[in-house]
């Protein structure tokens, strides 16, 4: 299976940061995994060595695989702009992020699971594809089914994240994708440069 569906707490002291939220077994070992993981670790790194770790810390960040990653560059080189923060943007317009940014699931990973398995909604039609491409203006909700879920009301009564470019309301449990965010407006530490510089190698 493509997908890296093991230990996220691995993955996280690998990069050296918490990249998947909150983690508390991340905290008590900040180190990278292995046996040598306190001692020290072979010279400086190359420079292609950074760049193809930033690349793979933001996959595993949004949860995309290679092939989509690719593509998903491909579309910014070939849009208007800064092509590192379009890239973020065309990340932070999926479906499955959108619905992570608005508290309906406690992580990504979750978030792609709702989706998945049919509880929410774009703009009153049913779509089960996490890598869906939001425009400013789609309205994403809850299910009417699904509203009462346990793990979703969980997740919104554990939610305090605001993002200027979504809005959304607990009550009603739907939301809008308001605006494409400005890379001031993503939180990830993600230096999308030295990917860029990776692929136009």
């Amino acid at each position: 299976m493509a997908r890296y569906t093991g230990p996220k707490t691995r993955i996280a002291r690998k990069f050296g940061e918490a990249i998947f939220g909150e983690d508390k077994a991340f905290e008590r070992r900040n180190y990278p995994p292995g046996q040598h993981g306190l001692a020290k670790r072979r010279g400086k790194k190359s420079e292609y060595a950074v760049q193809l770790m930033e690349k793979q810390k933001a996959k595993y960040t949004y949860g995309i695989l290679e092939r989509q990653f690719r593509n998903l560059f491909e579309k910014a080189s070939a849009a208007s702009g800064v092509t590192g923060e379009i890239l973020l943007q065309l990340c932070e317009a999926r479906l499955d992020n959108v619905v992570y940014r608005m508290g309906i699931a406690p992580t990504r990973r979750g978030a792609r699971q709702i989706v998945s398995h049919r509880h929410v909604t774009v703009n009153g039609e049913l779509v089960n594809v996490p890598s869906y491409h939001l425009k400013p203006g789609d309205v994403v909700a809850v299910r009417e089914k699904s509203k009462s879920l346990e793990a979703i009301e969980r997740s919104l009564a554990n939610n305090s994240s605001v993002y200027e470019w979504i809005t959304f309301n607990n009550d009603t449990k739907q939301g809008t994708f308001v605006t494409v965010p400005q890379r001031l407006q993503i939180p990830e530490n993600i230096k999308e440069q030295l990917i860029v510089e990776l692929y136009n190698k």
